[in-house]
Order: structure tokens, then sequence, then C-alpha cells
């Protein structure tokens, strides 16, 4: 019989990725209230404040799992799919409703690209029982991700409060997006000598 007592599935930590994940679709909902893609302010503020509580909720789960040694496998595995599914959906919602555009969809095409094709090696990796630890540079990544896509989700809604709101997600978002190439390279050099026995 397993041992119930290390069944961390619905501790808390878990528990917050979980939340994290629910997030992704009300984040999208919020702009959908009217019936149709709306990017009014209310519409802004509600997505903002679900998606600053998610993005919270990314250094918590971690923090608690350490400190109350409740690691689990399923909270392994679901805690970066819970990240990249918050980023790349808000990249999407911001393209969709025009925050993002122009030039500026290749900053988040640089994200999402590097993303999926991380996942990829990661998941190859895992396979042969590789694994690669995450630099501190691509956790800072991740922070400049959620600052930037916070700041465009209030978008002209934040601009009535304090000017260039938008102007500033932008540029957040390439600075990580460069950052995100650069990782993304960092973290291919080193995974591929394991793919390719270098």
């Amino acid at each position: 019989m397993a041992d119930r007592s290390k069944d961390h599935t619905f501790s808390v930590p878990n528990l917050l990725t979980y939340g994290r994940i629910v997030a992704v679709p009300l984040m999208v909902l919020c702009f959908f209230i009217e019936g149709r893609l709306t990017a009014s302010d209310f519409a802004r503020w509600s997505a903002l404040a679900i998606f600053v509580v998610a993005s919270i909720t990314d250094y918590l789960d971690g923090y608690l799992a350490r400190k109350w040694e409740q690691g689990s496998a399923i909270g392994k595995m679901l805690d970066p799919i819970a990240d990249k599914l918050l980023v790349s959906v808000a990249l999407l919602l911001l393209a969709a409703e025009g925050s993002i555009a122009g030039w500026s969809l290749w900053a988040a095409i640089i994200i999402l690209c590097r993303e999926i094709l991380v996942s990829g090696l990661r998941e190859y990796l895992a396979a042969v029982k590789v694994s690669v630890p995450v630099s501190q540079l691509a956790k800072w990544k991740t922070t400049m991700q959620l600052v930037a896509i916070g700041f465009l989700l209030a978008g002209p809604a934040g601009d009535k409060i304090i000017p260039y709101i938008s102007e500033t997600g932008i540029v957040l978002l390439w600075v990580s997006a460069l950052i995100t190439l650069y990782t993304g390279w960092d973290y291919f050099r080193s995974g591929m000598r394991h793919v390719t026995g270098g």
C-alpha cells in the first residue's frame, strides 16, 4: 500500500500551481465578458489582477514546497507547464486585442518559440535522464516576462493613471525577448552536448 503520508498531490504548493492553471482561462474570460473580444478598462484591470495573483503563486509554490518539504512529481511536472501557459496565453491575448502589434509581435514570437523549443529539448533530456539546471538569468527572464505582460495588460487603462505604461510594457517585452533568446541559446548549447554526445 502506498504511503499516503508522503502524497503531496493536494498540498498547498500544488494547489497554488493548480490555481495558476485555472487562472489562465479566467484571465482570457475578462476580455470576453461582453461576448466578444473587448479591451475595456474593466477587462484590463480584472485580467491584470488575476495575472498578478497567478504570478505571485509562481514564486510561492516553489518556496513553500522547499520550506515544507512537500515536493512532488506532479508539482515538478505542472509548475513549468503552468508558467508557460500563463505567459503564452497572455501574449496571444495581448496580440489578439492589439496591445502587441507590428514589430513588437516579433518579441512575442521569440518568447513563444523559445519556450516550445526548450520544452522539446527538456522532454528529450528527461527521457535520457539528463538534467540541465535552471540558471539565475533564466529566473530573471521569467520575472521580466511577467512584469512586461503586467504593464501591457494594464495598457491604455494604466496610461490614464501613469503615462507611458503601454510604451514601458513594449520596451520591457523586447528586453525580456533578448534575455529569452540568450538563455534559450545557453540552454540549447548545454543540452545539445548530451544529444550529440559532444
